[in-house]
């Protein structure tokens, strides 16, 4: 049993949208930047680091061919230090994540990734001319569930894409992202209605086999 991406995920404006969406969170920093980022306001911290993703990502056209390893590379280095994917994952999961043993979650949140990676890859070859608007902060939310909406605008409409962030605390505190917005469908909610199904039908296990066994398909095709 395999999962299944809603049709509305291959949306092509929808798929080019959550392939940025997914590589925006990159965020191409210097040491000095990484300084900065622990004062910067939300929608300052986003608008900085999804253009300069998108510039990256226009620079470079290993990664507009969908170059596997050099994507995942990005993704490790620039994208994980600023995305918390332990809750990311957990939320996707829901209660069974609780229930889960250390391994069970480590095996989930790599092949979790492996999956957005790879599902969302593809499009990076339609990315030309695209920037990110930040749109103005809603008043009254809280840092640890803040929501910071924006615009991606190029060729065509304006698409919908907007963060959920929460702030770290302590020394070196800052923005982590957690959830993504695409036109309307959060990336969190989306996965845990399939990953429930897999859940329900035959457990965790049953969930992680059939996320590996998407991930080889995958890879077998590109």
């Amino acid at each position: 049993m395999h999962i299944q991406v809603s049709n509305a995920m291959f949306d092509r404006r929808q798929f080019l949208t959550n392939t940025v969406a997914t590589l925006c969170a990159a965020v191409v920093l210097s040491a000095p930047g990484l300084a900065m980022a622990a004062d910067e306001a939300p929608e300052v911290f986003i608008q900085r680091i999804a253009n300069e993703s998108l510039n990256t990502i226009k620079a470079d056209k290993s990664l507009r061919s969908g170059d596997i390893s050099k994507i995942m590379q990005l993704v490790d280095t620039q994208v994980m230090p600023h995305v918390n994917f332990r809750r990311m994952t957990a939320l996707a999961t829901g209660p069974a994540w609780r229930k889960a043993t250390a391994e069970q979650q480590k095996r989930l949140q790599e092949e979790f990734k492996v999956l957005l990676v790879r599902t969302y890859s593809g499009a990076l070859n339609q990315i030309t001319d695209q920037v990110v608007v930040v749109k103005p902060l809603r008043p009254g939310q809280q840092d640890k569930n803040l929501v910071v909406n924006t615009e991606v605008r190029g060729k065509g409409d304006p698409i919908q894409l907007d963060y959920r962030l929460e702030r770290t605390p302590g020394e070196g505190a800052g923005w982590m992202i957690f959830d993504l917005n695409v036109l309307g469908v959060w990336l969190i909610e989306n996965y845990r209605n399939q990953f429930t199904k897999e859940i329900n039908a035959g457990g965790l296990d049953a969930l992680i086999a059939s996320l590996a066994a998407r991930n080889k398909s995958n890879a077998k095709a590109s």
